[in-house]
């Protein structure tokens, strides 16, 4: 039997709406509906396998139930903006999956969705609806069923009128019956007040129907008895509102349903707007028959190359893709070359080829290598390191990857399929060979190179930006040595540590069960114990840190399991987890340092993260220790900016107070603490100092006075004191604020010092929480963005001042705003005044940057 899938669009949107956490593009179009809801209909299509399809939407305007029942729905809260603005996105889509979709004045998706499961039962087609709303199941029959949805769109269970009956006890036209008696709170039905679902089902297990009920009113007893006899008229208009319609002339035939091949180009070139790059991957590879195939050749001699060297000795440019393998740094390795001087023509040089022709792979890497040559590559950090493996210094000139992330720095990833496809509008494929990819670097350089003029970021890219990858390129080389003996120690302390935490909570709980399991913790807790409940989810009790944060103090299990928690992260993300990545040939670790990630500028580590090492706790510092100099002779120094980002704030802001206590090389937060509680400077005790800090880093970073509140331990009315006390004081600082979202709000983007830009969607949203969040990031952006700008334009000279002098110092990790070196003793002190010199004169800023230094021979010494 060919089977009919119809969806209802409304309740299916409205569901994944609230389902799925906020989901919008770099461009601020909210997205999470839309991506749920697809996502869903790509699974389920794949699992069903349906002949025909339909997806049906209500319309804006009353329906005839709104015309009978001036009540009806009126209790619904209006649909949010950001809901609202995803339909016509999903129509698109839908029309790109050559699904019909049916809408019609006077009616709801329901109506239409019954009228076309009629018309289907006819045709002898079995009807699969799929749906969040139970008023669907009077719609089943033996040939009809309604996938329900039951948790979210994630989960569905499937009715048909054995299941209703099991379900209910009823047939599934009995279900409007049910509603005429109970009502329905949702669409505003009244039905018989004091009668709820047990108590219908009861009476239509017994009479039937509605009708039959109201007619045996007499036999009932009591209050149901008064309530049937008074209110009957009103449950059977609320049975007939919750009727649904199904003669509607739907307007289409079931053939026009058909299921047929979406088109997807025109999906994927959706999908790619939308930024849904795990649904884009799902789609089938398909050829372009907009674009000529121009298939690159494959190299195998040297004589091949001619053309392409003649070329570019006249054009002094060339375009270079390359296949690499490997993830860790120490491990990338090359795997093919593409080549390309112009469009219309490309070479790809296979991995055999370079291993098998010595006099191929030369002429190659003197092209390469030929500084008047400009070199177009993508993701060039990462080619780089292959390079260098093969005994080639690499330096290109233009980075497409680099680029992309300036002109929009908060896109989800910058793979060159991508960036071709949106700034060239051409299908391109991951599985093409590195020739045919490399074809498009240049018209892709040409336009990133136009935007970058327009939006004047050409300085930060080229002077900044493009000469750091190649810092952190030999960074992420270098790698950092480690005491595989230290780790080892440090994981069996950490493991007998948490023995000794796992018998002192079993003590206190007064029984052993599974720490780590939320649900045996919370039984402990909140039932054995009896601690106060903090919050509950659909699965239980909630033991996140919040809610144990929260318990402080009520029972000495709390700290405890705390301690149990942060020493477990410690001994399996560190102690236990560095061990695996530990080069058993050179004993260093070797971190990958992202410069396409944060939205701020700011340069981050992964795989390890060596920049969210706990610095400030004991065990922290541990496993700072186990990180050590390269070898005896050799020291690790740290060179740290003292406060830059409040420096930044009084160069952005002008507040003479604040640029003065920099300038005279005062405490900034001694001074701020004796200016907002009014003492003398020399009055002021630690706690106060520490106060004046939560509310200078505070104001960074937009805190409200109920966050210092929580922050500091004392109250709101406290805090908001606190807080205008610093703007009296430093009234520049609120002027610098106000205008700084006054121009986001304008423009819709901030810049920092160098001209970075960061797009701020939700600036000017109608959604409180949404836009106030904002508001914080183009207040912090900034700030935050310009000292990253800052340490990135020190990095690049610091290098370039080592390659000068030939040095054997080495720069090995950025921490925010913390610079690490592994430095021979015999070069320390030409070292440090270069990095002081660097650091201090990097940007020039309206107070002086100031670095502080410490030397050891672990990085634990210099913490």
């Amino acid at each position: 039997m060919k089977k009919i899938m119809l969806i209802d669009g409304n309740s299916l949107m409205h569901r994944a709406f609230y389902a799925l956490p906020p989901l919008m593009t770099s461009k601020g179009v909210h997205t999470n509906a839309v991506y749920g809801f697809v996502n869903m209909l790509m699974r389920i299509i794949k699992e069903e396998s349906p002949d025909y399809i339909a997806v049906a939407f209500d319309r804006k305007a009353p329906t005839f139930r709104h015309q009978e029942y001036a009540a009806y729905k009126a209790n619904r809260i209006k649909m949010p903006d950001e809901l609202a603005g995803q339909f016509e996105i999903l129509k698109q889509i839908l029309e790109a999956m050559n699904i019909r979709y049916v809408e019609k004045e006077g009616y709801e998706a329901d109506d239409l969705l019954g009228s076309l499961s009629k018309k289907a039962e006819e045709a002898g087609l079995l009807t699969l609806i799929v749906t969040g709303d139970k008023d669907t199941l009077q719609l089943v029959s033996p040939k009809v069923q309604v996938m329900l949805t039951r948790k979210g769109i994630s989960e569905m269970e499937v009715y048909d009128v054995q299941k209703i009956k099991e379900r209910f006890g009823i047939p599934p036209e009995a279900v409007p019956d049910m509603k005429g008696l109970m009502g329905d709170a949702s669409d505003n039905l009244p039905g018989i007040p004091g009668i709820g679902e047990k108590t219908a089902l009861k009476l239509l297990q017994e009479y039937g129907t509605l009708e039959n009920i109201l007619e045996n009113a007499g036999a009932l007893k009591g209050k149901l008895r008064e309530s049937v006899l008074a209110y009957g008229e009103q449950a059977k208009s609320s049975k007939k509102l919750a009727t649904i319609v199904r003669d509607v002339d739907v307007e289409v035939d079931l053939e026009e349903l058909a299921f047929s091949e979406p088109d997807y180009e025109e999906l994927a070139r959706i999908f790619r707007e939308l930024e849904f790059y795990s649904l884009l991957d799902r789609l089938p590879r398909t050829r372009d028959n907009n674009r000529p195939e121009k298939a690159s050749v494959c190299v195998a001699d040297v004589g091949q190359l001619d053309k392409i060297i003649e070329e570019v000795k006249t054009r002094k440019v060339v375009a270079v893709e390359f296949e690499t393998e490997g993830k860790s740094p120490a491990a990338v390795r090359l795997k093919g070359i593409g080549l390309s001087a112009s469009g219309d023509y490309s070479y790809f040089v296979p991995e055999g080829a370079l291993k098998e022709n010595p006099r191929l792979k030369d002429a190659i890497l003197s092209l390469l290598t030929d500084r008047e040559t400009a070199k177009i590559v993508h993701d060039g950090k990462r080619a780089r390191i292959a390079l260098v493996r093969e005994g080639i210094d690499f330096i290109y000139d233009f980075d497409t990857m680099l680029a992309a992330y300036l002109l929009d720095p908060s896109k989800a990833r910058y793979d060159l399929e991508s960036l071709v496809f949106e700034n060239l509008g051409t299908e391109l494929r991951s599985s093409e060979d590195a020739g045919r990819r490399a074809s498009f670097l240049l018209p892709l350089k040409e336009v990133l190179s136009e935007k970058l003029k327009n939006q004047d970021m050409e300085s930060l890219f080229k002077d900044v930006e493009m000469p750091l990858s190649i810092v952190l390129a030999d960074m992420e080389m270098a790698g950092i040595r480690v005491d595989p003996e230290k780790l080892q120690k440090l994981s069996l302390e950490f493991g007998q540590k948490l023995e000794g935490l796992t018998d002192e909570i079993y003590k206190l709980a007064g029984l052993e069960f599974n720490i780590n399991s939320p649900k045996q913790l919370g039984e402990v807790l909140f039932e054995k114990l009896s601690l106060p409940v903090i919050k509950k989810k659909k699965s239980g009790y909630s033991t996140d840190a919040e809610v144990l944060e929260k318990l402080k103090g009520a029972h000495p299990i709390v700290e405890k399991i705390l301690e149990y928690r942060f020493l477990m992260k410690m001994k399996s993300t560190y102690a236990d987890g560095l061990l695996s990545l530990v080069d058993r040939e050179t004993f260093k670790i070797y971190s990958n340092f992202n410069q396409t990630i944060t939205a701020t500028g700011r340069i981050s580590s992964t795989e390890p993260n060596l920049q969210n090492i706990p610095v400030k706790t004991d065990i922290g510092k541990k496993i700072r220790g186990v990180f050590v100099a390269e070898n005896p002779d050799h020291v690790l120094l740290s060179g740290d900016y003292s406060q830059i980002e409040l420096r930044v704030l009084a160069h952005l802001s002008g507040d003479e107070r604040l640029i003065e206590a920099f300038v005279k090389g005062e405490d900034i937060h001694a001074r701020t603490a004796s200016e907002v509680f009014g003492i003398p400077q020399e009055q002021v005790t630690s706690q106060l100092r520490d106060r004046a800090k939560a509310v200078n880093f505070g104001i960074i970073y937009g805190i409200s006075d109920y966050g210092l509140a929580q922050s500091l331990g004392i109250t709101t009315s406290e805090a908001r004191e606190y807080i205008e006390s610093y703007f009296n004081r430093y009234p520049k600082v609120r002027d610098y604020i106000r205008e700084t979202i006054k121009d986001a709000k304008m423009k819709g983007y901030v810049t920092t010092i160098l001209n970075r830009r960061r797009y701020i969607p939700d600036i000017n949203s109608r959604n409180y929480n949404l836009r106030s969040f904002a508001e914080r990031v183009a207040v912090n952006t900034p700030i935050q963005g310009s000292a990253a700008d800052i340490i990135k334009v020190a990095m690049v000279k610091i290098y370039n001042h080592f390659k000068e002098l030939k040095l054997k110092a080495k720069m090995l990790i950025q921490v925010h705003d913390e610079l690490i070196f592994d430095v021979p003793k015999d070069e320390l002190e030409v070292v440090k005044n270069i990095v002081k010199s660097d650091m201090e004169t990097a940007v020039p800023l309206r107070v002086p940057l100031v670095v502080d230094f410490k030397v050891g021979k672990s990085w634990e010494e210099i913490s």
